[in-house]
């Protein structure tokens, strides 16, 4: 069970108007198959009610190597990888029917207890259920901390909605890259695929919370920085190139 893996095809909900898998909708098939190696684990979503734990998510890092189109079939397969007290990586590599990458991606995971809505410790017990592999997509890569710019040229404005809300009770991690494109002009919206994502999320967005959307263009990059309105609270940063 080291390597975990599952064919699929690219559906409809996944893909714009060209019939291209979106950048969520490739998120999502990520997203999927990590919940059915965490299934199989034992520590997945059905299971919360017995373990009392469940995993939330802290950074995403994709390279979309080549656009899917609809109704392709693909292989995704995913590994968790080292660990530590607080957090843990997980992996993921998306071939096509040929057998080539189209798509590449690490991910960064905190286990929180649901009972007390805090972080919890991942023990050996547990991460050994994954089975972990050393190998990694991103070998010079390491998740830093993402810096806010000091100055933005769009703002966009939402307030939380009842489907944004997931299993953790508060804004679905996919949710926020939907909002970090309606914060982008409308010309970059419209004319760029964006092949490389990095998201850090910080604070969790629950319902009802009014959250600006804040974007800039910094070192080559299209930056999205998710803030309450009154400045207090740095909820994610999405960089898109």
């Amino acid at each position: 069970m080291a390597i975990f893996q599952y064919k699929t095809r690219v559906d409809i909900g996944k893909v714009n108007g060209n019939a291209d898998i979106t950048n969520k909708g490739m998120l999502a098939m990520l997203e999927n198959v990590a919940c059915m190696h965490s299934d199989q684990a034992g520590y997945g979503i059905i299971e919360i009610p017995v373990t009392h734990l469940s995993w939330v998510q802290l950074n995403w890092r994709v390279q979309i190597l080549r656009r899917l189109k609809y109704g392709e079939e693909v292989t995704i397969k995913t590994w968790a990888r080292e660990s530590s007290k607080v957090s843990t990586l997980r992996d993921f590599e998306v071939l096509d029917k040929d057998n080539k990458q189209v798509c590449i991606a690490t991910t960064r995971w905190t286990l929180t207890n649901i009972d007390t809505q805090s972080i919890t410790k991942i023990t050996d017990d547990i991460i050994n259920k994954y089975e972990p592999e050393s190998i990694t997509t991103f070998p010079n890569f390491e998740f830093t901390k993402l810096k806010q710019p000091e100055n933005y040229s769009n703002e966009y404005i939402y307030t939380t909605q009842r489907r944004d809300i997931d299993v953790n009770k508060h804004m679905h991690n996919l949710n926020y890259l939907d909002l970090a494109y309606e914060a982008l002009p409308e010309d970059l919206y419209l004319n760029n695929q964006f092949n490389n994502i990095e998201i850090m999320y910080k604070s969790a967005i629950r319902l009802g919370n009014t959250s600006k959307c804040l974007y800039s263009y910094n070192d080559n990059k299209h930056i999205v920085t998710i803030k309450s309105l009154d400045d207090k609270t740095l909820h994610c940063i999405v960089n898109l190139w």
